[in-house]
């Protein structure tokens, strides 16, 4: 999740920077629809576009694992808070012995 946010934040400034320099170069009543499409199709739509991979990758893990139903789990990030690592499907980051219900 936290890769999702920092890829949107340099997409962002990146964006902002190209904007600073095409507003010379675009007439004023248009610089403002360039810019937000620029802003959808270059910051927007790539960050949700991501996020919904992120959804789709973790579904099975969300359901499947031990660590879904544990405290210790934070369904937003797909974290066990306790060891700070990403559970799969092929590895429980305390192996089943902190696990704790919620």
């Amino acid at each position: 999740m936290g890769e999702i946010i920092y890829k949107t934040i340099i997409r962002s400034g990146l964006t902002l920077i190209v904007l600073w320099f095409l507003k010379n170069q675009v007439d004023e009543r248009y610089f403002f629809i360039v810019s937000a499409l620029a802003l959808f199709f270059f910051v927007i739509n790539p960050a949700y576009m991501s996020y919904k991979h992120f959804l789709e990758k973790n579904q099975n893990i969300e359901s499947g694992i031990l660590c879904s139903s544990c405290k210790h789990f934070d369904k937003s990030a797909m974290l066990c808070i306790k060891y700070d690592k990403h559970p799969t499907e092929n590895f429980i980051p305390c192996e089943g012995r902190d696990w704790e219900p919620k």
